[in-house]
């Protein structure tokens, strides 16, 4: 492992004088030498390895998703950033996503204000509601609830933020009257952001609160999010909110040339999403929509350096980012193309769009 050698005077990760790149996974269940899945014990103590790598080369957030699922073994994340807080020193720390609303919002402001405080102020959360569903019928959540139990939740969390003594009621538990919550952050507030996956209601949500915008743009063309980048800021500026920084959470993988970046990850993403397919009812994925997602109007950043150093600038000056989360973990890659994919991400493509991207609000 090669650690970046910091000198006085260097900018350190996390300045925010600096365009941020991160990493995010869900810990997917990847294969090993043999093409036989990995045990999930296996998983995580891989995802803190690749954490601790992020964290060496110098990038500047890692983030790990919460699913209930056998295809991926983070269920737990904020134990998972506890052992990768023990274990690195610069590097922020979060999810991707939390789904706030199969989750009680004071345990979740308590277990990353925790967090926050053993990792020295490297604490972040990301409240969604999740793109999959399984999180409702285990913890004995209703579908039909979905909307209110998010928005209900997502006003207990947005009070706690303050940190300070305060009074809530509503519909989906008993009134909160005159209660504080501990511990309390270092810095006064947790650094929190909203994972949107393209919804208007939820892009205006997120600036009603005054919170940070996380943009997941998984599939289609990333320009296709300007509108929701437009309504934002507007919403920003209705309700009398300051400038908050906008992230984008995209899929891909870095190899030394556009064609092994490409063999490397397609039976893989073939696998996954044809697993994830079949759940939903969709067609099988083709070769040709592969294609498209890693080309230049693709919102998969799949190829060498160079090309996903293009891709990242392009889009995140289009989207006015300020930090891009790239998921390097696609279903059953093997642990070693995700960690070669880690080293080329920080050490030849940061460097690249770093350079470049000079002009956008910065991460508190």
């Amino acid at each position: 492992m090669i650690l970046r050698d910091f000198k006085i005077g260097d900018k350190l990760p996390n300045d925010n004088s600096l365009f941020q790149l991160g990493l995010n996974t869900f810990g997917d269940v990847s294969r090993d030498e043999n093409g036989q899945f990995e045990e999930h014990h296996v998983i995580l103590r891989n995802v803190v390895e690749e954490a601790v790598l992020a964290d060496n080369l110098g990038l500047d957030f890692f983030g790990v998703g919460e699913h209930h699922r056998d295809d991926f073994a983070v269920s737990a994340p904020e134990v998972v950033l506890g052992a990768i807080a023990s274990r690195t020193d610069r590097i922020h720390l979060g999810t991707a996503v939390t789904v706030l609303n199969s989750d009680d919002p004071i345990r979740v402001y308590e277990r990353f204000a925790t967090l926050d405080a053993l990792s020295n102020g490297r604490a972040e959360v990301i409240l969604g509601r999740g793109s999959f569903t399984e999180s409702f019928p285990l913890f004995g959540y209703r579908m039909e609830d979905y909307e209110r139990l998010f928005e209900e939740k997502l006003e207990i969390f947005s009070l706690l933020r303050n940190e300070d003594e305060f009074d809530w009621e509503g519909t989906i538990r008993s009134p909160l009257q005159k209660q504080r919550v501990y511990p309390q952050t270092e810095r006064g507030s947790l650094r929190s952001w909203i994972g949107v996956g393209g919804s208007p209601e939820s892009v205006v949500r997120a600036a009603r609160h005054g919170l940070p915008l996380c943009l997941a743009i998984i599939g289609g063309q990333p320009s296709r999010f300007t509108p929701f980048v437009d309504l934002y800021h507007e919403a920003l500026a209705q309700f009398e909110q300051p400038n908050q920084p906008i992230s984008v959470h995209s899929p891909g993988h870095i190899a030394e040339t556009d064609e092994q970046a490409k063999e490397e990850i397609w039976p893989h993403y073939r696998e996954m999403f044809g697993r994830i397919g079949r759940e939903r009812g969709w067609p099988p994925v083709t070769y040709e929509q592969f294609e498209f997602g890693v080309g230049p109007h693709g919102s998969m950043y799949v190829g060498s350096p160079e090309t996903v150093a293009e891709k990242i600038i392009r889009n995140s000056k289009l989207l006015r980012v300020s930090r891009f989360d790239l998921k390097y973990s696609n279903g059953g890659m093997p642990h070693d193309q995700l960690m070669s994919s880690i080293e080329l991400y920080a050490k030849e493509v940061a460097p690249i769009v770093r350079e470049e991207i000079t002009d956008f609000t910065p991460i508190p």
